[in-house]
């Protein structure tokens, strides 16, 4: 098994891993916590009471956090004509048509989303198995395929970020850098949750927020009161 670094186990010491913190001071501590030399992210990871196997569980979507995430977000359009025009003039890093395609086709992925007008979707369809994998597949539901192409470019480049709960029904999103401070963070966080709870399907039965956790990069995890996490979204 492998061993954490001495910085892990030190920022470790005192935490006992079985109890369930209240929102705000989760999320001072991670902060405090870190220790990483760079501006680690703040992370959240949801396990929700979903069975994502059936498709009408399946819980997808995106928000745009009120403090963005800190980072250059490289996005590449795949529209034609006009399109192009409003594309790279909203922000767009890398704008194309099957130029595109090919160029990823061929192995280059330097961009970190992607978006498509309706009519590239077939082109697009094409790369599926190199965009998916990589969670660069642009989607309807996530807003991501439009023709609004200059809304969709400006949205991500202020920080809207996608989610999708995996096999497990856990679902993991960033918050932001460290730096951001715990108000930040929340005010990202409240956004964040409360768009998961509006995603709650219908035909999921029982407890929703089964459990929460936030963490930086390399610092640990710290655990959330579920009923808290609600008390916090709606107050």
């Amino acid at each position: 098994m492998p061993k954490h670094g001495k910085k892990y186990r030190q920022a470790n010491e005192g935490i006992d891993p079985n109890e369930r913190l209240g929102v705000e001071d989760a999320v001072r501590q991670a902060i405090e916590k870190a220790f990483a030399k760079f501006d680690e992210n703040v992370d959240i990871a949801l396990n929700l009471g979903v069975q994502p196997k059936y498709s009408d569980q399946m819980v997808r979507g995106a928000c745009s956090l009120p403090h963005g995430l800190g980072k250059d977000v490289r996005v590449a359009v795949f529209c034609k004509g006009e399109k192009q025009g409003e594309a790279k003039e909203a922000g767009a890093d890398v704008v194309g048509a099957e130029d595109l395609v090919e160029q990823v086709q061929g192995g280059w992925l330097e961009f970190d989303k992607a978006i498509a007008t309706p009519d590239m979707m077939a082109q697009v369809g094409k790369i599926g198995r190199i965009l998916g994998p990589r969670g660069l597949m642009p989607n309807a539901k996530t807003g991501t395929v439009t023709f609004d192409v200059a809304s969709a470019v400006k949205e991500l480049k202020a920080g809207k970020v996608e989610f999708k709960v995996d096999k497990a029904g856990v679902l993991h999103a960033p918050l932001g850098k460290v730096s951001f401070g715990p108000d930040k963070i929340l005010d990202n966080m409240r956004t964040l949750v409360d768009t998961v709870i509006r995603l709650k399907p219908a035909t999921a039965k029982g407890t929703y927020l089964k459990a929460v956790a936030v963490s930086t990069t390399m610092g640990p995890g710290f655990k959330i009161d579920p009923g808290s996490v609600r008390k916090f979204v709606e107050g």
